[in-house]
């Protein structure tokens, strides 16, 4: 008996993203169908077990990962969330980012770490996965980078394209360059400033509460455990689950 099943609502959701052109007569006949394999997908994002583990009910594993391994690449689940930002919430955005440790069946990838955004610190192989948020949690963007890479590095690009009444961050996103675009392509930073600042900037405190929001969201999808250890040598592969993840939200 199957252990994780999709809801009709969610499926609707997915499948105008995720289903094969069924009408093609090249090639075998499709031996599983899009939902199921969709059903086993989530069972290892939620589990976490390697492939081939995967229970017979969801049907042949080497099937399954074709399959996602396509989604993947076909950029089909960065299109479904792009579709979120239609509906987001402008009045705020929150920008943070997560520690990811790379499991050992992940940190030997062919072409080397660097292809993949592993990087060594003190922590070990580490990824971070660096995320923007509505004013409700829900996810607007995501990217990928070693775990060496500074918050901030990453955050021009993050807030790219959106617009909001303001944007909040923890102290790591402090930095003047930042600021002065914040407030220039929006009306406010509400950004803690540093322990150690001379002459610390005055921030909304009352605003900046609601910045839990994003670590809510973090909280959330390293429910999955296929996020909170990082499993997967190819990186679209563990962005998708990723992306999964975030749509399931």
């Amino acid at each position: 008996m199957k252990n994780i099943e999709i809801t009709d609502e969610h499926w609707k959701l997915f499948s105008q993203y995720l289903t094969r052109n069924n009408k093609s007569k090249a090639g075998r006949p499709q031996s599983i169908d899009d939902r199921l394999a969709f059903e086993g997908i989530l069972y290892v994002l939620k589990t976490g077990i390697p492939w081939r583990y995967l229970p017979k009910e969801y049907g042949a594993w080497q099937t399954v990962y074709k399959l996602f391994a396509r989604w993947a690449k076909s950029g089909a689940l960065e299109k479904l969330l792009q579709t979120f930002g239609e509906h987001a919430d402008n009045e705020l955005l929150a920008i943070d980012s997560s520690y990811i440790k790379v499991h050992k069946h992940g940190s030997a990838p062919r072409g080397g770490q660097k292809k993949t955004k592993h990087r060594t610190s003190r922590g070990g192989i580490t990824n971070k996965i660096h995320a923007v948020t509505d004013a409700l949690g829900y996810p607007l963007k995501i990217m990928l980078s070693g775990g060496n890479v500074h918050d901030v590095s990453l955050a021009k690009e993050l807030l790219s394209d959106m617009q909001a009444k303001a944007v909040l961050a923890d102290k790591a996103y402090n930095s003047r360059n930042l600021i002065a675009l914040i407030e220039e392509k929006y009306s406010e930073a509400v950004i803690r400033p540093k322990k150690n600042a001379k002459v610390p900037r005055s921030y909304d405190k009352h605003l900046y509460k609601k910045r839990h929001v994003i670590e809510c969201f973090f909280q959330r999808i390293k429910e999955s455990r296929r996020i909170a250890t990082r499993y997967d040598k190819l990186q679209i592969m563990y962005k998708n689950f990723v992306l999964i993840a975030y749509c399931l939200f």
